[in-house]
């Protein structure tokens, strides 16, 4: 017997309500498997994350359905899967990849619903000109074109 994902994303939002943090990913798997991935504009701790574990424990009974449970927030180089992840990081530098494959790196920013900009700077040598020039542009990108978008991580 599975255990209901749905159970277990009710019991998450009942949780989270009205806290600030979102549901990144919830995943039921083989053998009653179940993976939380929750997060917030100012992270999780892990706290946090033992504290939304006893309250699914309170809701789920193990004595109907045995199961092993992980709660944590997603890595910091993991692709984002839900919009509160873009609207978490515009203003910061992320990688994208398009579904034809293009990989490129900038900005994040303009992030609606549908879709978002990534800031491109890119050095360019004008016609005539005796040294190259920064150059931005927004290329924008809507989420069903994306492979991917992940956090850059800069160690200076």
């Amino acid at each position: 017997m599975m255990i209901e994902s749905n159970l277990v994303r009710q019991a998450v939002e009942e949780f989270l309500s009205g806290t600030g943090c979102f549901i990144v990913d919830i995943k039921v798997g083989k053998d009653n498997f179940i993976l939380i991935e929750i997060d917030s504009e100012e992270g999780i701790s892990i706290d946090y994350c033992a504290e939304l574990a006893r309250f699914i424990e309170s809701k789920v009974d193990r004595e109907v359905e045995d199961y092993e449970l992980e709660v944590g927030s997603p890595g910091l180089g993991s692709p984002f899967k839900v919009l509160e992840q873009y609207r978490k990081h515009e203003g910061c530098e992320v990688e994208v990849q398009s579904l034809s494959g293009a990989k490129l790196q900038g900005i994040l920013a303009n992030v609606s619903e549908t879709g978002f900009d990534l800031e491109v700077t890119k050095k360019v040598k004008p016609e005539g000109a005796k040294r190259k020039m920064e150059v931005t542009e927004n290329i924008p990108f809507k989420y069903e074109n994306v492979k991917y978008t992940k956090y850059i991580i800069r160690f200076k």
